[in-house]
């Protein structure tokens, strides 16, 4: 396959790709372009922009693989995976607009200032038609506004704050992942039906702009159904031991943690409470519980028996039985040996959304794919039907609440699904105010 990657030492070719194919990029040459590099070779230049690097190394890994695989069904080669399942869709396994999907990466590192970094690279230098990826909200936040600046689309891979697409959402950009509004809405029902209204709730919570939109919402939530919130107190992104915010809860009077952690984070800090021995405790006459309000089954895996029994929320999981999820399941594993995570399957189907967008609207041109994207309404990629708002660009679908296998029957078998959720219990007006206080604004196609 024909490909381009980036290193830190500059670009690396293989392939067909690099001289006469590759569409050089119209942004900062000056050259005559309807929009930012519009493309006038063979190829078209994709940017994923993924955490290679960093506490969410392990999603950014498999956001990269299926990015890959997105790549090969949209040039022809493998089985087509969700292609063949994907409703309505104009793509033919032929490209996109008659020209072969080419790639480069970028290494976010986990880091607002290393991402931007990195997809201005790939614009600049590169010629990206478009960015997608992420494992942070924090980087798709920074991402975000740059792609909305040089007008290019920007595809969210994983960012779960809900300011992604309310006080930050742009025109140029679109997120398949659910919010942390739609974890707290899906999960404090299942919370409260499973361990009571009358619970203290101790938050520990990743200071930035995830953490702190997912603390809101579940306090938001749980509150609503009864609990009281003992305290909340933040942690630092690049924390490994949690050890010191572990011990306090003991004296708090809580009888849950809240672990608004992610990536490896959240494998530390829970690992970290279960050797205080907080599972084992009752408090206030009854057992003390934890709670993992965004879950991943690459999380899961790294925590091990720890996460057994334990709720949370997911975005999708592998063994849904939709045509869509069991397709895409199926290709992932034959070309890698094991099943795909959240992150694998919203990189994925973020690609085909783009190219099918373009398709579609007969353009790269960032303000037709736009057109094309908002308000559409699909099936067939996993969650069931499914609709991006036209007003904020947020993709509203099923969620799930997923807990920890009490009985695992092989090593990916780490998580199980307690309920599917249906949109209608998390969805919310444009102007709730968990979302209010920014504009979309208009579309930039740049040159």
């Amino acid at each position: 396959m024909s490909k381009l990657t980036l290193s830190r030492r500059g670009l690396i070719r293989s392939g067909a790709v690099a001289g006469a194919g590759l569409a050089l990029p119209t942004i900062f040459t000056g050259a005559a372009s309807a929009y930012t590099n519009e493309p006038t070779g063979s190829d078209v230049i994709f940017g994923f922009n993924v955490p290679q690097s960093g506490p969410y190394a392990d999603e950014g890994a498999d956001e990269l693989r299926a990015y890959q695989l997105a790549v090969k069904h949209l040039n022809g080669e493998g089985d087509g995976g969700m292609m063949n399942t994907f409703s309505g869709s104009a793509l033919t396994g032929q490209g996109v607009l008659g020209k072969r999907v080419a790639y480069v990466t970028g290494d976010t590192q986990t880091k607002s200032d290393a991402a931007r970094a990195s997809a201005q690279s790939m614009i600049q230098r590169d010629g990206a038609i478009m960015i997608t990826g992420g494992s942070s909200s924090g980087v798709a936040v920074a991402v975000q506004a740059l792609c909305q600046e040089v007008g290019v689309i920007f595809m969210a891979c994983l960012t779960h704050s809900n300011d992604m697409t309310g006080k930050d959402k742009k025109a140029n950009g679109f997120r398949h992942f659910f919010n942390a509004y739609m974890s707290g809405a899906a999960l404090a029902p299942v919370l409260a039906k499973t361990y009571g209204s009358d619970r203290r709730a101790y938050h520990l919570t990743a200071d930035y702009t995830w953490g702190w939109t997912q603390q809101a919402s579940m306090q938001a939530f749980t509150e609503a159904e009864g609990w009281e919130t003992v305290n909340n107190v933040l942690t630092p992104l690049t924390a490994t031991d949690f050890s010191s915010y572990i011990a306090p809860v003991l004296n708090s009077g809580a009888d849950v943690l809240v672990l608004n952690h992610y990536g490896g984070n959240m494998v530390n800090s829970l690992t970290n409470a279960v050797q205080f021995g907080l599972r084992d405790k009752q408090v206030n006459g009854k057992n003390f519980e934890i709670v993992v309000p965004l879950y991943s089954e690459l999380m899961a895996k790294g925590a091990g028996e720890n996460v057994r029994g334990i709720l949370g929320s997911s975005n999708w999981h592998w063994q849904l039985p939709d045509p869509g999820t069991q397709a895409f399941t199926k290709s992932f594993g034959e070309e890698y040996g094991f099943p795909p995570s959240q992150a694998a399957q919203t990189a994925y189907a973020q690609t085909l959304l783009y190219a099918d967008a373009a398709e579609r609207a007969g353009t790269f041109n960032p303000c037709g794919i736009v057109d094309a994207l908002e308000g559409f309404s699909f099936d067939g990629l996993g969650n069931g039907p499914t609709e991006y708002r036209a007003a904020d660009h947020q993709c509203f679908k099923d969620v799930l609440v997923v807990k920890g296998t009490e009985a695992p029957t092989s090593e990916y078998d780490v998580l199980e699904v307690v309920e599917i959720t249906p949109r209608a219990q998390v969805e919310y007006d444009p102007e709730n105010e968990f979302f209010a206080g920014g504009a979309l604004g208009e579309c930039n196609p740049g040159a």
